[in-house]
């Protein structure tokens, strides 16, 4: 396998922090955003829409988006599980994992996209009240966050999953382009979890 990802993106992130709990190793190649070497012809041909990361299977095929490829290296390597055992839990942290996803990560992406200038090349036209008003209401999803860590110890209950990773990359990417910062403002239990979750070598990942 090849896993085409690039360096300090939030979503390849989150693949890299899942595989490093895993323990898996995979053969890797960069894509340079910088470079726009996500719309090169040969990429595009794998991914049409010139978003990493992508893995590349051993038979050829291309399995692409982030929950995806998490849900083949589950399947592949299910040691130490992360998205749920039995149909019960992969439920609830499948719940977890989305709404981390769509009301928190889309946000975060979403304001930084379209008001940081050095995303400028990959975003056009950039909209920066959209990404402002997206900034405003990713805080109240963090709000939300907050609340549910202040009754347990991880996103999707007692113990650390695939949510937690989503989570963590998403807190990640909002307090290097938009200095989100829980603790500062009055969400002390996300910034308790945050600090937890930072401790751990997979964090280093990616």
């Amino acid at each position: 396998m090849k896993l085409y990802t690039s360096a300090r993106a939030p979503n390849p992130r989150r693949v890299a922090m899942f595989m490093a709990e895993k323990g898996i190793s995979i053969d890797t190649q960069l894509i340079d955003l910088a470079k726009l070497e996500n719309r090169d012809p040969g990429f595009l041909a794998k991914n049409p829409f010139g978003r990493v990361p992508a893995l590349e299977l051993d038979d050829g095929r291309i399995l692409c988006e982030t929950r995806a490829i998490c849900s083949y290296l589950e399947g592949a390597y299910p040691e130490p599980n992360l998205m749920g055992q039995g149909f019960e839990e992969h439920a609830f942290i499948e719940m977890a994992d989305r709404r981390v996803e769509l009301h928190v990560f889309a946000g975060i992406a979403n304001c930084v996209r379209h008001t940081h200038p050095g995303l400028a090349a990959l975003e056009q036209p950039q909209f920066p009240e959209f990404g402002a008003a997206q900034g405003e209401k990713m805080r109240e999803s963090a709000r939300w966050l907050d609340k549910t860590l202040a009754s347990q110890p991880y996103v999707a209950g007692q113990r650390f999953t695939i949510a937690d990773i989503t989570a963590f990359c998403a807190m990640e990417f909002a307090r290097g382009l938009m200095k989100f910062k829980p603790g500062a403002e009055g969400m002390p239990h996300l910034q308790a979890w945050r600090d937890r979750i930072a401790e751990r070598p997979s964090a280093a990942a990616g």
